[in-house]
């Protein structure tokens, strides 16, 4: 499939253009490959839409906390976790990066969290400016996620045309296969 189409809602195509994207990293190529395979992947995978300056922040490897913040329980608060995938698309633009969850962070958010959260963050969130934490004051939910594996890829147009700004394309199997071979 060649970038300058646009890619339909389907897993298969859009996991066969990531890992065209990915070609020649041993990492990314390796990790995908378990979409595709006979069981579930043991990873979610998930749509991150982004806002310059934190979209190149984040290629550039200045941003390693990836943030959200909502007034009710929306993705990827608690539907996120350690090892998933984040397909990292241009507001109103293509997918132009991916990056691996290392570590989250849940929070309903009171005063003592907001303080924590802007204490422990802010740099990593790459959000020292005021009218960041501004824009989130109404919030009452915040999921924070440390990011690695950060790679820029072609960009790959993405037909979204919803609002959201987080988007769970597969869900992880949630536990371990069992291979009962001979039983």
């Amino acid at each position: 499939m060649e970038n300058s189409k646009t890619i339909p809602y389907s897993l298969d195509a859009l996991v066969n253009e990531v890992s065209v994207a990915v070609q020649g990293d041993s990492f990314w190529k390796d990790y995908l490959n378990q979409l595709t395979s006979p069981t579930s992947a043991p990873f979610a995978l998930h749509l991150a839409v982004l806002v310059e300056p934190y979209l190149q922040f984040i290629l550039e490897g200045k941003k390693t906390v990836e943030s959200r913040f909502s007034t009710r329980r929306f993705a990827p608060y608690n539907r996120v976790e350690k090892g998933d995938v984040v397909l990292l698309k241009q507001s109103s633009g293509p997918i132009i990066g991916i990056c691996q969850v290392a570590y989250v962070w849940f929070y309903q958010l009171d005063p003592e969290s907001w303080q924590t959260i802007k204490k422990e963050f802010a740099e990593a969130l790459c959000a020292q400016d005021p009218s960041f934490w501004n824009a989130r004051e109404a919030a009452t939910f915040a999921t924070l996620m440390q990011i690695r594996h950060v790679k820029s890829i072609s960009p790959i147009k993405f037909a979204k045309r919803d609002r959201r700004g987080w988007v769970v394309l597969h869900e992880s199997s949630g536990q371990l296969q069992l291979d009962l071979g001979d039983i």
